[in-house]
């Protein structure tokens, strides 16, 4: 049996951690661990990790880093160094997952390959109903689905659906566009392998690209996970892209050079003297 981890990144945002924490115990097969990335939260976030600590529904780890600036890559790479299990499932702290998401990712993975998985956005209204307690967007059939599709509240219907397996999945098996690790389930003996995501990369964009691109380099595989793991990603402002153009750089000198395996300050550093918060 594989066993699986959950990475969940999050940064000052408590009611949509408790949200995502609430669809993750619903699971059909709950992962072995859950592990919050956190990049410098404050007490609020530690009172939600709490709650759900208290539920003993999964072992859940709060792993912080101080508050200095958007430095995801290096939040991710202190949870992925005290991660234990076989297959880390990335995800954000405001993507809710559907009951089957953790079985599905876990029936699709395969040696060699990455799963990505695909989102439907909702709106800010939405977002606020389901923050407050009076939407249960989970619980929809796929009739309030369409409906919501029709207002606007949620961007596509379609990756709700769910079609049977075969090798159309691995069609696209050498393209990193498009990947997000809002979504995303990685072998973790090959997120090792490649040093985990490159801290170089603050600021919003493209550390997410820069680990697909490095593991596509090393011989991994890209298989879609499309109409078998969505999530629903709840509505936020966008983040400040002031580094959008410099990350954007580094990722396309990281694209031409098919030597580029390993970051160059990654999650080594980390794996002796793991960080977590009480």
């Amino acid at each position: 049996m594989i066993t699986s981890t959950i990475i969940l990144t999050t940064y000052n945002r408590p009611d949509a951690l408790h949200a995502v924490l609430s669809s993750l115990v619903h699971q059909h097969l709950p992962p072995d661990e859950v592990l919050i990335a956190d990049d410098g939260s404050g007490p609020e976030t530690a009172t939600c990790v709490q709650f759900w600590q208290k539920q003993r529904r999964f072992p859940l780890y709060h792993i912080w880093q101080p508050d200095c600036g958007f430095r995801a890559a290096a939040a991710r790479n202190r949870a992925i160094a005290r991660s234990s299990a076989d297959y880390l499932i990335f995800l954000d702290g405001d993507c809710l997952t559907f009951s089957d998401f953790v079985r599905r990712h876990l029936e699709l993975a395969e040696p060699g390959w990455f799963l990505v998985g695909n989102r439907v956005l909702l709106d800010e209204g939405l977002t606020q109903r389901i923050l407050k307690g009076t939407e249960h967007p989970l619980q929809w059939s796929s009739w309030q689905w369409l409906r919501a599709r029709a207002r606007g509240e949620a961007n596509r219907f379609a990756p709700l659906l769910r079609l049977c397996d075969g090798a159309w999945r691995k069609c696209r098996q050498q393209r990193w566009q498009g990947v997000r690790t809002c979504n995303l389930g990685i072998w973790r003996n090959d997120v090792l392998a490649i040093n985990g995501f490159d801290e170089r990369y603050q600021g919003w964009g493209h550390e997410d690209a820069d680990l697909v691109v490095r593991l596509l380099h090393r011989g991994c595989r890209r298989k879609d996970g499309q109409f078998a793991v969505p999530v629903a990603h709840l509505w936020h402002a966008e983040n400040d892209r002031s580094k959008e153009k410099e990350n954007r750089a580094r990722l396309q000198s990281i694209v031409e050079n098919v030597n580029a395996k390993k970051a160059i300050h990654g999650l080594e550093q980390y794996l002796d003297t793991c960080q977590q918060a009480p």
